[in-house]
């Protein structure tokens, strides 16, 4: 079985701010990790490849330079090979135009099995994994927690919804976008992480690379049909009335007046 994984390289979100004069992220001195359903993804997958002797598992990332080190961690997880895709002329992509351009790369590799992460903890969208399952033409199921094989070309995966979940047989080759919950990462092995330095590869594609299978008024800011106004933080609510020494008949009146007061009711 072939096996491609999308792995993103994401800001820690839990130490971003933002610049409350531009509205955007102050990347400096945050330290970038993979995206956790990414990270989930790729363990989904080296489980896969355990499961079915022969099987091979492909990491593909788009971003800049600096995802390579993203990419060789998950080299030394387990993955076989490494994509890094990039080039300038990618920059300033939206959901549609960076969903394209993995698309473009995805088709110069060997598949039976795409899995993505559910999103991406600095955008949220959930959008990027089904747009590739679409500019590829082959069947998706989001919101994966549990993933099995069937035969030679089929799986079983259990599907997450707010209040009950879904058991879906699907065949291969598909895409799955995979919940944090799916499977809980491994750690890297110090004979994994040598090797992954010193002996694998991190292949870098950029534009000419992916002439052949990409459209090119579908990438970058320019093949982006979408754009981001404007970014904020949460503003934290005030303190509040606190209401005291009322009975309870006094207390429903109190509050029935103010949600008038504020034409809420």
């Amino acid at each position: 079985m072939k096996i491609v994984v999308c792995a993103k390289q994401v800001p820690d979100t839990t130490e971003v701010k933002l610049d409350p004069k531009t509205n955007t992220l102050i990347r400096d001195g945050v330290p970038s990790i993979i995206n956790p359903d990414d990270k989930a993804g790729i363990e989904a997958a080296l489980q896969l490849k355990e499961k079915c002797p022969g099987s091979t598992v492909t990491v593909v990332s788009m971003g800049p330079p600096q995802a390579d080190v993203a990419l060789r961690e998950a080299l030394a997880m387990g993955c076989d090979d490494a994509v890094l895709v990039s080039d300038r002329a990618f920059g300033g992509a939206d959901t549609w135009a960076t969903s394209s351009t993995i698309a473009a790369a995805i088709k110069k590799l060997d598949y039976d099995v795409i899995i993505t992460g559910r999103q991406a903890i600095d955008g949220d969208t959930a959008q990027v994994g089904p747009q590739i399952a679409e500019h590829l033409g082959i069947p998706q199921v989001s919101y994966v927690e549990e993933l099995n094989v069937e035969g030679d070309d089929t799986l079983v995966v259990q599907r997450q919804f707010e209040d009950r979940h879904q058991i879906i047989e699907v065949k291969t080759p598909c895409l799955i976008t995979a919940l944090a919950e799916l499977a809980a990462p491994r750690y890297m092995t110090v004979h994994g992480a040598f090797d992954a330095y010193r002996e694998k590869e991190v292949k870098v594609w950029g534009l000419a690379d992916l002439e052949d299978t990409v459209d090119q008024a579908n990438i970058g800011l320019k093949g982006s049909p979408t754009r981001v106004k404007k970014s904020f933080t949460k503003q934290a609510k005030g303190a509040g009335t606190i209401l005291k020494d009322l009975s309870a008949d006094e207390a429903v009146a109190s509050i029935v007046d103010k949600l008038q007061e504020k034409h809420i009711i």
